[in-house]
């Protein structure tokens, strides 16, 4: 039976739930609401509340369009509403009442970055009770997604949605200890936009001392766009809202008709999917709002700092999942349908970019992709192609720009790929997640029907300690990864270390992505 369960912070006292050894906390404020004059600018700070405010039920989730099939299932996107910077805490009881007194007990802190392509995204999907079970603190937080978090106009604000992250981890610095964490070990981890986010928070000032360790689930530090191509996405997305190219005429127009402008921007880049026209980058990720290199928030490209030694510091795990992009082939019917006349062609593939966005010699690299895999349907090549281009490469990319540049410093990084095939589909993208948090037998709102009947609890079991362990430690429990063996540690229902086990899929993509 829950009880209530208090807890004081610096901007008042909350009111949650403690059951089973665990106390909840759900929608603590970490910033002001971005509304009204705060809409579309950078977060502003929390203000102290008078009272107890309640923190048992899930706060707003940022608005956003409704996801696309291929996106996955139920995002809750229902739960959208004005006052959405907020995020979730669970803690173990003892460490939030704390035995010595509150703020005593240090334990590890791990924070959650959700993904959702940078355009949709709840945290009511993610459930971090078994890391509070297992002595970590979990946070799970919201932020802006969309032209909420990432119009571009040039106007001297840009990425307000990775400005909320930052804002969310500097609210835990400042009040994690209240319930028992230690905001000197803090580990962000996330999957897909989550882990590119988590890519970009590796690299950029704003971010620096604000995490000790990092994961990153099939994503990495690629995925940014250029200025120019940002700014023309946010021109014509005032077009479509007939305002003028300001954030304050854009801010104007309601919540509705701007979620309806974007979808409809949306379904133009995919029917048309021109370089010219959207530029390179945008064609080739179909994602209109991502983070932008605006020379202040974003200096540069992420993976090049990164290769320049940002971010040496902080201890980082890297991996993707065997054929992740595969999902959202599978899900919307085009793995089935996609031909070889399709592949070498130079039109988009029912919403997918075309095959020569990726940016390799499309003859060429069908070619080559051919002879390796000579048994590949055309959708399990295409599949093979935008793994590659989107996850696997960027990965190995970051580890081994990351493990150079820690030499000096004596961070570690390490790799995985996650292997075990979900019934019908393969080792698809998103498919860890539950398996990360320890969650098979109730993550069934996003995630579940993806495990099929009998998923392995022992692969749960081992990868989410590993999690734990390198959030305590900052050791995941295999060897680190360095260019000489590049050491993977494969999670199937049994796991082992494998050397460099990608090493045609490298050396394909070597000087191209």
């Amino acid at each position: 039976m829950a009880m209530d369960a208090v807890v004081n912070t610096r901007c008042g006292t909350l009111r949650g739930t403690e059951a089973d050894g665990i106390r909840t906390f759900l929608g603590v404020p970490f910033a002001a609401p971005p509304t009204g004059a705060n809409r579309l600018l950078p977060p502003q700070p929390v203000q102290p509340w008078p009272g107890i405010r309640d923190a048992t039920d899930y706060g707003d989730s940022p608005p956003q369009v409704a996801p696309p099939v291929s996106a996955g299932f139920d995002w809750d996107t229902g739960l959208s509403g004005g006052d959405c910077l907020n995020l979730n805490i669970w803690t173990p009881s003892a460490a939030a009442a704390g035995a010595g007194g509150p703020g005593t007990a240090g334990l590890p802190v791990m924070v959650w970055i959700q993904g959702g392509a940078f355009e949709v995204g709840s945290t009511a999907a993610y459930d971090g009770r078994n890391f509070a079970r297992d002595g970590v603190v979990c946070v799970v937080i919201n932020w802006r997604v969309g032209a909420d978090g990432f119009l571009f106009l040039d106007d001297g604000h840009a990425n307000v949605g990775l400005l909320d992250q930052v804002a969310a981890l500097e609210w835990v610095r400042d009040n994690i200890a209240d319930f028992g964490g230690d905001p000197g070990n803090v580990t962000v981890f996330g999957e897909s936009a989550g882990a590119m986010s988590i890519g970009v928070l590796l690299s950029i000032p704003r971010a620096e001392g604000l995490f000790r360790r990092a994961i990153l689930q099939s994503g990495a530090a690629h995925h940014v766009l250029p200025a120019l191509a940002a700014e023309r996405i946010g021109r014509s997305l005032a077009e479509k809202l007939g305002v003028p190219q300001t954030r304050e005429a854009i801010a104007a127009v309601p919540v509705k008709r701007l979620l309806t402008a974007q979808t409809e921007l949306k379904t133009e880049l995919l029917a048309h999917p021109d370089p010219e026209h959207w530029g390179h980058d945008v064609v080739a990720s179909l994602m209109p709002w991502q983070p932008v290199i605006d020379g202040d928030v974003i200096p540069r490209r992420p993976i090049d700092r990164i290769a320049a030694g940002a971010g040496a510091h902080v201890n980082v795990i890297v991996g993707t999942n065997t054929e992740d992009w595969k999902l959202f082939l599978a899900i919307t019917g085009v793995l089935a349908r996609v031909t070889e006349e399709g592949l070498s062609g130079t039109d988009s593939i029912e919403g997918f970019p075309p095959p020569a966005s990726y940016g390799l010699p499309v003859r060429a690299a069908l070619e080559a992709y051919r002879a390796h895999y000579p048994g590949a349907t055309p959708g399990d090549l295409l599949a093979a192609v935008q793994t590659d281009w989107w996850v696997r490469i960027p990965a190995i990319r970051l580890a081994e720009a990351h493990s150079n540049a820690a030499r000096t410093t004596g961070a570690g990084t390490y790799m995985y790929e996650f292997a075990w095939a979900a019934p019908g589909l393969g080792a698809v993208h998103a498919l860890e997640v539950p398996f990360v948090f320890d969650t098979l037998d109730t993550n069934a709102r996003l995630f579940g029907p993806l495990l099929g009947e009998n998923p392995p609890q022992e692969l749960a079991n081992a990868m989410h300690a590993a999690w734990v362990s390198f959030a305590t430690t900052g050791d995941p429990g295999w060897p680190g990864y360095e260019p000489a063996s590049r050491a993977t540690m494969r999670f199937d229902v049994t796991q082992d270390v494998v050397n460099d086990p990608r090493s045609w899929e490298r050396a394909q993509w070597e000087g191209i992505r």
